[in-house]
């Protein structure tokens, strides 16, 4: 579909069944991804996310990479809405184009990224926000925003890997061992995957 609006179109036309899928890299430059996934969340047909970034081509680069602050505000909207839960309906998913680094390690970045995008948006005050947006204190308002964004949530998504048995830094991890080099040499002379195109 050309842009979310058509695609809400369609679904509304087929029925309760149908959700836009909202991706992340589909978008002009400047356009407000936010307010579109607080609108869809408020009529119930945001289904799903690809996550990406863009800033040259469609999927061109790691999730947050280009605006890691817009990442946290379409976060915060998802937080606000209760799309989170297991319930909700949306789900969430990677869809990137990596050609300068490693495929997978730039997966497990992006993954990184939308952890650290969700933790600060979890992180919102949101008593303090409801009440400069009441008072109409848009600097008071921006504040707390900025506050949870700001906070460096690292270090507690890095305990709370470990508390699950993972590693605390899973680039790091995947970094030390050799799967990249052995999938290489596995793979010389096979066939590349592809569309068929």
């Amino acid at each position: 579909m050309p842009d979310w609006g058509t695609s809400l179109v369609h679904c509304l036309a087929l029925g309760d069944k149908a959700f836009v899928v909202l991706d992340t890299g589909h978008h002009a430059p400047g356009t407000n991804i936010e307010f579109i996934v607080a609108q869809l969340l408020r009529l119930g047909r945001l289904g799903a996310f690809d996550f990406n970034s863009r800033f040259y081509a469609d999927d061109d680069l790691i999730v947050g990479a280009a605006d890691p602050y817009q990442l946290f505000r379409i976060m915060n909207e998802i937080v606000i809405a209760g799309a989170l839960r297991p319930d909700s309906g949306v789900n969430f998913m990677l869809d990137q184009c990596h050609n300068i680094e490693d495929k997978i390690p730039g997966q497990i970045r992006s993954i990184m990224n939308v952890q650290e995008a969700t933790a600060k948006a979890l992180l919102v005050d949101r008593e303090a926000l409801a009440g400069a947006q009441t008072a109409g204190d848009v600097l008071g308002a921006n504040g707390v925003l900025m506050d949870a964004y700001n906070t460096d949530v690292r270090p507690l998504l890095a305990e709370l890997r470990e508390q699950h048995g993972l590693a605390p830094d899973p680039l790091k991890a995947f970094l030390a061992t050799d799967y990249l080099a052995t999938i290489a040499r596995e793979r010389v002379g096979g066939q590349q995957a592809g569309w068929g195109a």
